[in-house]
């Protein structure tokens, strides 16, 4: 458990489909980094630490948005591994200022890519992406994920509708948060009449990629504004290429973890008041919510019709990504931290769990060939 460190203030930017002239990586940034801060209620002097996450800062690095952002640092990193690079920075950091390397670290991620610059990041990700799946034509993420979802539906017994339920359920939490890109409410009906993108992969399994940033402060619990409940971590782990990517892609590196996180935090999975799952694809949430053990005794479809269709547990509340949008995929981890952080300190507006104490957060990602070769997750508790 960490004791000495916490999350103290969030912030974010607007978030857009389509930037407007004048809007770039480092706007958003700005503007997420301004909102912390005064979340926070610190000045940019006051930050000794900095981890940063983007597909499109390049060819800057952290240092040179240090200075573009008036930082003067004694603690700085910048993080690549995809989707659980927002996870693992926060993993750094809570231990960067329990060692005291820093006593206030600033985590921020944020992109703007524009549809058109994130077509050519997904084409040229990796080498192996760039050598032996662009020249097949394989669609980018979509395609990948697709297969990954067909091998899930057989082997769970699930039906598309399955799907649906998430998708539907964080439609209606976006509702409620002003920031999401898609608000509207969405049926079932709707849904499954949405054209393919790649089978079984419909419009809504695809999460909408989006320009935006967010950031958030870590520091000793004590420095959290009077009044306010700082968010400690019971627990952080990552895994980076647990299996070397001969497995099924139906278990994440989660999978090689969960027994240690929930041990290290001392809550089990029934303890917890809500879920932020990283969620690219509905695939992948169920599958990091079954590594989790959010799933009893592994029944998908039950949780899909059951837990979240009918009792609405809550998963994803501020629209998860599918809804609210991802800010490139090494930023996106954060949508969930910093959701999670509201909802314990209770100022998560419209869309408030009552009572909210204790929250798993995850991250995944980093498409090496098949499927994602990251993951971590952290165990988050309100500190009166």
């Amino acid at each position: 458990m960490f004791r000495n460190a916490a999350i103290i203030g969030v912030g974010q930017s607007a978030y857009t489909r389509r930037p407007e002239p004048g809007q770039t990586t480092l706007t958003f940034m700005r503007d997420a980094v301004v909102a912390a801060l005064k979340d926070a209620q610190l000045s940019a002097k006051d930050i000794q630490g900095f981890a940063v996450a983007s597909f499109s800062l390049a060819p800057d690095a952290a240092v040179d948005l240090a200075w573009k952002l008036g930082l003067s640092l004694r603690w700085i990193m910048q993080d690549t591994n995809g989707g659980s690079s927002a996870m693992n920075m926060l993993g750094h950091a809570l231990r960067g200022v329990e060692a005291g390397a820093a006593e206030t670290i600033l985590v921020l991620g944020g992109d703007a890519t524009g549809l058109a610059g994130y077509g050519k990041v997904a084409a040229n990700f990796n080498t192996a992406t760039q050598k032996h799946l662009a020249p097949l034509g394989h669609g980018g993420p979509n395609g990948v994920y697709a297969l990954v979802a067909s091998r899930q539906i057989r082997k769970y017994g699930l039906q598309k509708s399955d799907y649906g339920h998430i998708a539907v359920a964080q439609r209606a939490w976006a509702a409620n948060n002003p920031y999401a890109v898609y608000r509207t409410p969405l049926t079932m009906d709707e849904y499954l009449a949405a054209p393919m993108v790649a089978e079984p992969l419909c419009r809504y399994d695809c999460v909408p990629v989006i320009a935006g940033a967010q950031a958030m402060i870590v520091a000793n619990p004590g420095r959290a504004p009077k009044g306010r409940p700082g968010v400690r971590v019971r627990a952080h782990r990552g895994s980076f290429n647990y299996d070397n990517q001969e497995g099924d892609g139906l278990a994440t590196g989660i999978s090689t973890f969960a027994k240690d996180l929930w041990r290290d935090a001392h809550v089990q999975p029934g303890d917890v008041d809500l879920a932020s799952i990283y969620d690219d694809y509905p695939t992948m949430v169920l599958a990091q919510a079954s590594d989790l053990g959010l799933v009893p005794g592994g029944d998908l479809a039950r949780f899909c019709r059951a837990t979240i269709g009918e009792q609405r547990f809550p998963l994803n509340t501020w629209g998860g990504m599918l809804s609210a949008g991802q800010p490139g995929g090494f930023a996106g981890g954060l949508n969930g931290i910093t959701e999670a952080v509201l909802q314990l300190q209770h100022r998560a507006g419209g869309r408030q769990v009552k009572g909210a104490r204790l929250a798993v957060a995850t991250g995944y990602g980093m498409t090496m060939y098949r499927y994602g070769g990251t993951a971590a997750a952290a165990i988050l508790e309100r500190v009166e």
